[in-house]
């Protein structure tokens, strides 16, 4: 399937059991020992290093429908928006989840926690459109100052989506979304990676294997309140997410509703450099004390919407003495 223009390959038999009593657990577990099956799926010569995965597991949680772990060309994410709103259609239509009325939910354990999709449904009972619910969303560090090599001091905020970003506006790098080149977007992004890991602490207050910088997201500066506000996810290793990424977009909200500039119950939508759009709205929040993380304790709940569309299926094999059967890179 794809949302948005970003891959979501499913895995939907032959793989082995990943083990583990908690879903994070598990995902340590896919990285250990079955991390040869990441490669396999994701790069070439079955894929390409902008390739992503979902691969369905036991869920732990007592509310889940299923449990999923996502992968990329680096590892494993502990969320993911686009690979979300994709599986919600995926289990309804596969008949994991039956629909009520016009509509079906869908309760997916990811490693970040619980998510909840909603998937709408046609007269005739086709699925469409989802949206989901967030995790606990926060801000980390709100108008943090780095060093970036080559280009000096920049400042970022820092926030959680199910998965920790970095955010600023192109502009920072005199770069501008929809005529600068995906290079300099990448290459940029990628400097604010790594400085931001650098120099930075981030953790999470429910589990340390939540404590990571995922990717960088760069924006045009708009906040997607009258027209939708483009940005470009850079995540793993250089990868470049197709779709206005769900979780950064989740973070981006977290960020405005802690500035004052977006207020909870406000649409918003979001475009990616494929021109898609996810629509955003903060449906909750919680004060200092009731939430994680973030100013005080605030977080918020950021309801994500999309529409992801199959593409067909297949079926991988290793043929017995294939020197690059494990899967390769030239990046």
């Amino acid at each position: 399937m794809h949302t948005g223009g970003e891959a979501v390959r499913i895995v939907t038999g032959g793989y082995p059991v990943v083990h583990g009593a908690t879903i994070l657990a598990k995902r340590r577990y896919a990285k250990e020992h079955l991390d040869h099956l990441c490669r396999f799926l994701m790069l070439e010569p079955r894929g390409h290093s902008d390739m992503y995965g979902v691969i369905p597991v036991a869920p732990d949680h007592p509310d889940a429908d299923l449990a999923v772990l996502f992968c990329h060309n680096e590892g494993y994410a502990t969320m993911c928006g686009h690979a979300t709103i994709a599986v919600a259609r995926w289990a309804v239509d596969e008949g994991l989840v039956e629909p009520e009325g016009r509509a079906a939910t869908v309760r997916v354990q990811c490693p970040c926690g619980l998510v909840v999709a909603t998937v709408q449904m046609g007269e005739d009972g086709e699925t469409g459109p989802v949206h989901f619910d967030s995790v606990a969303a926060f801000v980390a560090h709100p108008d943090a100052e780095i060093e970036v090599e080559g280009v000096g001091p920049v400042e970022v905020d820092v926030a959680y989506g199910g998965a920790f970003y970095a955010i600023l506006p192109a502009s920072r790098f005199g770069l501008k979304l929809g005529k600068s080149s995906v290079r300099e977007l990448v290459d940029a992004a990628w400097a604010v990676t790594g400085a931001t890991k650098a120099q930075l602490e981030l953790s999470h207050p429910e589990h340390p294997d939540l404590g990571f910088l995922y990717g960088t997201i760069l924006t045009d500066g708009a906040l997607g309140d009258d027209r939708p506000s483009a940005n470009v996810c850079v995540f793993a290793d250089r990868q470049v997410d197709r779709s206005p990424c769900g979780s950064g977009v989740t973070a981006r909200m977290a960020v405005q509703v802690a500035k004052g500039e977006t207020a909870v119950g406000e649409p918003c939508r979001f475009s990616s450099l494929t021109g898609s759009v996810f629509s955003a709205e903060v449906v909750g929040e919680t004060a200092a004390g009731e939430g994680v993380g973030g100013q005080a304790g605030r977080s918020v709940t950021v309801r994500v919407g999309g529409q992801a569309y199959y593409t067909g299926e297949a079926r991988f094999r290793a043929e017995e003495g294939d020197p690059l059967a494990g899967g390769f890179s030239l990046r």
